[in-house]
């Protein structure tokens, strides 16, 4: 009987290729079905400026400086309209009037007074003249003899009363004139004019419309609605906490809904020394925002809506991160590069707003942060691979 080939150990060959082939392909399984690095987005810890800034609790709203809403200062019925919705006016142009025959003829009344009154005192002073003429030379016959003191008090007599009456008729020429202001105060009572130079967003009369002026506690629509539309601002509604930091002068920015992908310089111009309280709202300050230099190249209109962000606060040259890679408690992931696996890190920080936050502890410059955190499976101790290394902005 001849007996298997031993090993010098009593292991048979066979048996270690068998483990050794095993080996190899618990190597390759797990090679294989081993979990691949997660690709995440990095972002470089470097020094930067960081601002403070307050944002608008609820959307913002283009306004003009000069709006008027106007309407007559007297009721009547439209005559005449002299304008049209979008139509540029200058001030003291008329824009619509009134049906006034009634105090036109008056004031022609009133100036043909004015001529009577004219005409009679000229009659009258020069009656008075003549008798003053003829009284002197009643006073110089007296002194030769021709004529008694009586006759020359006569002569004075006629000239004082002729004269009273030329200052009489003088008076009333004054008193026409003020018939003639009476009446043209009416007939400018019957006119509405522009106020200043703009343009008519809207006119809420017709022909032959009536219009009223509107009673104290029941508003009425205007006739025409006026705008001056070279010079626009952002009235924003800020919340009360925030108030506080806001000053007359502080630089911001403002952005508007219908012009994407731009921000524009602005300045405030005034913070409204109360609260707004609206039912069902948080209490707010108006706060107005003007622009540092009006659009030109964008159709600017009044009533789009607009964010503004005022800043109040800035550090220049100092650490910072994106806000978004900031988690809960103000955590961070940091990316290790020698074993590619990620390290969360508690960072202590200091100014921020929407896109920065300022690092005073926690994290050296240089370093690497993730920025993909809602990516499933970014967390400490995960293996990464690097998706791109992004400077600070």
């Amino acid at each position: 009987m001849v007996l298997p080939q031993q090993s010098k150990r009593g292991f048979p060959l066979r048996h270690v290729t068998v483990i050794a082939a095993l080996i190899l392909l618990v190597l390759a399984a797990w090679y294989f079905t081993r979990p691949k690095p997660l690709p995440v987005t990095l972002w470089k810890v470097e020094r930067g400026v960081v601002e403070a800034t307050v944002s608008n609790t609820r959307a913002g709203t283009i306004k003009a400086c000069h709006r008027a809403k106007l309407a007559p200062p007297a009721g009547g019925q439209i005559s005449q309209l002299r304008v049209i919705k979008g139509e540029r006016v200058v001030a003291g142009q008329v824009l619509l009037e009134l049906w006034n025959n009634d105090l036109q003829a008056q004031e022609r009344l009133a100036r043909e007074q004015l001529d009577t009154a004219q005409a009679q005192t000229q009659q009258a002073c020069m009656q008075a003249d003549l008798a003053e003429k003829e009284a002197e030379r009643a006073r110089q016959l007296k002194e030769r003899g021709f004529i008694s003191a009586e006759g020359v008090d006569q002569k004075l007599s006629a000239a004082k009363v002729n004269r009273a009456g030329c200052d009489a008729a003088r008076s009333q020429i004054e008193q026409s004139r003020s018939r003639i202001t009476v009446a043209r105060a009416g007939l400018d009572r019957m006119v509405l004019r522009a106020p200043f130079n703009g343009v008519v967003a809207d006119i809420s009369g017709e022909l032959g419309e009536y219009a009223t002026p509107s009673p104290p506690g029941i508003p009425t629509p205007p006739a025409i609605d006026l705008i001056d539309d070279r010079c626009l601002f952002v009235s924003a509604p800020i919340d009360e906490v925030d108030a506080a930091n806001i000053k007359a002068g502080q630089v911001s920015r403002i952005t508007l809904d219908a012009i994407k992908g731009k921000s524009f310089a602005g300045k405030v111009k005034r913070v409204a020394p109360y609260v707004l309280e609206v039912e069902k709202q948080a209490r707010t300050v108006e706060v107005e925002v003007e622009f540092v230099e009006p659009p030109t190249a964008e159709n600017l209109l009044v009533g789009y809506s607009a964010d503004v962000e005022i800043m109040h606060t800035s550090h220049a040259n100092v650490l910072r991160i994106p806000t978004q890679a900031l988690l809960e408690g103000k955590r961070v992931l940091v990316y290790k590069p020698a074993d590619s696996t990620l390290e969360e890190r508690t960072v202590t920080t200091s100014l921020s707003n929407w896109e920065q936050t300022e690092i005073t502890a926690g994290l050296s410059e240089g370093e690497q942060i993730v920025m993909s955190l809602d990516q499933a499976g970014v967390k400490a101790g995960a293996h990464v691979q690097p998706e791109a290394n992004k400077p600070a902005k």
